[in-house]
């Protein structure tokens, strides 16, 4: 029983070590931690349930069998979104989706009818943009995470993230007809 409080209290760099060590349930615990956000990733970069449940399941499994190459430099989490959002693209390249994007049920007490449309009217307008403004924008804007850990995610420069993510905005401000009046 000791061992489960262990890995509960463990940070994930820690857990990775027990599991590279031989712990059979060090990395359940990081799959158990991490699960819900790496799904949240899939679902935006594939924008389809099934890509993203088998993305997020190739993406877990590869981790699990290749966690020797996690080399601790950056966090956890970041070598784990760049894992799921390659297991993503790796799925979108075999298989365009052809499903709408997914409902959500949004009842929070506001305006579940305007907000359903707004969040609607923002998911086809980010499946418009090219991929890898969507990709930046949605592991920036929707993810949260800093430009340096997108950057690690998708493999490319800083410079790349923020001038995607500049170009993102501005193709989503054109979309969804967000311009200033005075332009």
């Amino acid at each position: 029983m000791s061992a489960v409080l262990d890995l509960a209290a463990a940070d994930d760099r820690a857990l990775m070590a027990a599991h590279n060590d031989g712990d059979p349930h060090a990395f359940g615990e990081l799959y158990r931690r991490h699960r819900d956000r790496m799904w949240a990733v899939a679902m935006r970069t594939c924008s389809d349930r099934e890509l993203a449940a088998d993305a997020v399941q190739d993406a877990f499994i590869a981790a699990f069998r290749r966690s020797a190459s996690y080399r601790g430099e950056a966090a956890v989490t970041t070598w784990l979104h760049r894992i799921v959002v390659n297991a993503c693209l790796d799925r979108l390249r075999r298989v365009r989706p052809t499903s709408e994007l997914p409902e959500y049920d949004l009842a929070d007490g506001r305006d579940e009818h305007a907000s359903l449309e707004v969040q609607l009217d923002v998911r086809q307008a980010l499946a418009r943009l090219p991929e890898g403004q969507r990709l930046a924008l949605v592991l920036v804007d929707m993810q949260g995470l800093s430009v340096a850990e997108a950057a690690q995610v998708l493999d490319v420069a800083e410079g790349t993230i923020k001038s995607r993510c500049a170009r993102g905005r501005a193709a989503m401000a054109e979309i969804l007809g967000l311009r200033r009046a005075d332009t």
